[in-house]
């Protein structure tokens, strides 16, 4: 036999029946007669020009080369099954469009679920609309952001509550600092001290305002000031130390983050698992 035509079939003969150590207990796992595993394993020795097994009156015996010869193969065997199984899954490339603002929360939830489904691939779009029109943009789904927003499903409500990146001391702790504004007027902040004090609003002597929620967190991170932020945006953040809140005030403002689908055929499956592990994680 040529030494380029290994007989790979041969190869998963040899390793079932070094696992058995029996030719009857092989062929019945392979679901061949007794003849044909021995038949297999002969083109195999051939092949490699010496005997993979020493035969005894009680059984057979693993010669010294196929001792050394068995872990490689298979290893080399189990890597390959693995190759295979993962090319014959259809992997399912999910569009999602996403505000820059949500990704602190976003980002370390795709990363689960494209380790625990290595068949979805998500490829992220960032931007600073809070909407999505899947008759004129390319698609499979959305977050989107709004206060009368009814479709998709649910991830979580706006509670806006001031973050920095140490702790605020002193009675009047807000009287001094830098407000930063997520946005280039002044309403969540004006929101959230219309709350923290209905009595006597507080004055907003000093201010950085923003495009984004995302840079005015950075910002406070930074130290440049006291951001006002999400509460669910920035709860990893706050567990880990980069933020401190100094209020345990949280206000709703209505608005809500939410998750849109387009309708595909050909994407259903992928898109449902994807659905389901972002509105309902494990």
């Amino acid at each position: 036999m040529s030494r380029s035509a290994l007989p790979f079939h041969a190869v998963e003969t040899f390793l079932v029946t070094a696992r058995h150590l029996n030719l009857t207990h092989a062929a019945r796992e392979l679901c061949l007669t007794q003849g044909a595993v021995s038949r297999q394993i002969a083109a195999l020795e051939a092949w490699f020009g010496f005997p993979l097994f020493a035969r005894h009156a009680r059984g057979l015996h693993l010669s010294p080369q196929g001792s050394a010869l068995y872990p490689e193969l298979q290893s080399a065997f189990g890597r390959l099954i693995a190759v295979a199984e993962q090319a014959r899954q259809q992997q399912t490339v999910v569009r999602l469009k996403a505000p820059t603002c949500a990704i602190r929360w976003l980002v370390p939830r795709l990363v689960a679920i494209e380790r625990r489904h290595p068949e979805l691939q998500i490829a992220l779009t960032t931007t600073t609309e809070h909407s999505v029109n899947f008759r004129t943009e390319p698609y499979d789904a959305a977050i989107v952001f709004g206060t009368h927003h009814s479709v998709g499903d649910l991830l979580f409500e706006e509670a806006l509550t001031p973050v920095c990146n140490g702790i605020l001391t002193g009675d009047n702790m807000l009287n001094d600092v830098t407000f930063l504004h997520p946005t280039r007027d002044k309403t969540d902040w004006s929101l959230w001290l219309a709350a923290f004090s209905p009595e006597a609003p507080l004055l907003m002597r000093k201010n950085q305002h923003f495009d984004t929620m995302d840079l005015a967190i950075t910002a406070a991170m930074q130290g440049l000031g006291v951001a006002m932020a999400d509460a669910t945006l920035v709860a990893e953040d706050v567990r880990a130390g980069r933020l401190a809140r100094p209020f345990t005030l949280s206000v709703k403002t209505g608005a809500s983050y939410r998750l849109v689908v387009r309708s595909s055929q050909s994407k259903a499956d992928g898109l449902a698992r994807f659905r389901e592990e972002l509105v309902n994680p494990a």
